[in-house]
């Protein structure tokens, strides 16, 4: 019988014998100098291409984007925002990071031929929780703009023929995320692969203190050892250590349950499931920051990221061999829409009967009237 679980010289550490618990337990079974050569495949680190010619949808010649999206029509949607890091950090931070993490998947999807395309951050702003309202630096964004927001980059990526959409997060507004894309199907029926990927939350365990040479010490909070670590490997010009400074936020309750922000400890609480039970941030950590900065290395950022980008890539690699470039999930199994009805709008834009997702019949109770 095959053995369910992966386990580690960790407790609290397991992986599900699949081809995700698999390729996890590699990684973390990897030695420094192999997670070293992993990175170098992605040319982590590297400078940003949001300015750099051909690397995101936006700044490549329409013509070489279709080419492109014929051999992988797969598009990754990097999303962060803006928010006070602390006086060491950039509030960037979120947006940085994520965009640098899909632009290694690009480079290395580009090299096996099959590059998977990257949109602009739909969201440089993004939602925010309710105790981060006040700090200086952190700009909020009401949830409605970011689900509509959301909502309507797919719609659009969808009729340019991306009808595999693959949201990026990084950033605490994952609720407003999930609700977007459930909404987005409500409203439109329309057949695709569409998700959201917390990405910290996707290789959790890489984060865990552990007592490795290469692992934090400290849980992810918020502008931590984590999130800086991470900025000091991808971006270190834009985080100055001179001035770090370390705090901690303040409960009113005994802990044990609410989870720390990748919920590694397994607790009845995630840390977005409450307020009050708290200080709000412009109170307890006004300097923007909960945890220890002040540890914040890079090569404890390597393995977390060496693993959201060996993710990425089996997801797809996964996604890709169930439905090849221009095919979707069966109509009629994901929406309640014909496939004859579906027919002109799932042609390759342009093309002879093609028809726009704007000339789509609304159908239900939640479509927009």
């Amino acid at each position: 019988m095959k053995e369910q679980w992966l386990t580690t010289e960790h407790p609290a550490i397991v992986f599900e014998n699949n081809a995700v618990g698999r390729l996890k337990k590699e990684l973390w079974d990897a030695t420094e100098e192999e997670i070293d050569a992993i990175l170098k495949e992605y040319e982590i680190p590297s400078p940003s291409e949001l300015g750099k010619p051909g690397t995101y949808i936006q700044n490549t010649p329409r013509s070489k984007v279709i080419e492109k999206r014929k051999k992988n029509d797969i598009v990754l949607v990097p999303v962060g925002c803006t928010e006070n890091h602390g006086l060491h950090a950039n509030s960037g931070l979120d947006t940085f990071m994520v965009t640098q993490i899909v632009e290694g998947v690009r480079r290395y999807t580009a090299k096996q031929g099959r590059e998977v395309s990257l949109a602009f951050p739909p969201l440089n702003y993004g939602g925010h929780p309710y105790h981060h309202l006040g700090m200086p630096g952190t700009i909020v964004m009401p949830k409605e703009v970011v689900e509509e927001t959301l909502i309507y980059t797919m719609l659009g990526l969808w009729n340019d023929g991306f009808r595999k959409i693959i949201v990026v997060n990084n950033h605490g507004q994952l609720w407003m995320l999930e609700s977007a894309i459930h909404e987005f199907m409500k409203r439109f029926q329309l057949p695709g692969i569409f998700m959201v990927i917390d990405w910290h939350r996707a290789v959790r365990e890489f984060f865990y203190p552990v007592g490795k040479p290469d692992s934090m010490e400290t849980h992810f909070v918020h502008a931590d050892e984590a999130e800086t670590s991470v900025a000091l490997l991808l971006f270190p010009e834009m985080v100055d250590m001179s001035v770090v400074q370390d705090a901690e936020g303040e409960s009113f309750l005994p802990d044990g349950h609410f989870d720390k922000a990748v919920d590694p400890l397994r607790r009845p609480l995630c840390w977005s499931q409450g307020e009050g039970h708290m200080a709000i941030e412009r109170a307890a950590t006004p300097i923007g920051v909960v945890g220890k900065p002040s540890l914040g290395d890079p090569k404890k950022a390597k393995r977390p990221v060496a693993a959201i980008l060996r993710y990425l890539t089996l997801l797809i690699d996964q996604i890709l061999e169930a439905f090849p470039p221009g095919t979707v999930p069966p109509v009629e199994k994901v929406t309640l829409r014909t496939k004859e009805e579906m027919e002109p709008f799932l042609k390759e834009p342009l093309s002879p009967g093609w028809k726009s997702v704007y000339e789509l019949p609304a159908i239900g109770v939640f479509h927009k009237l």
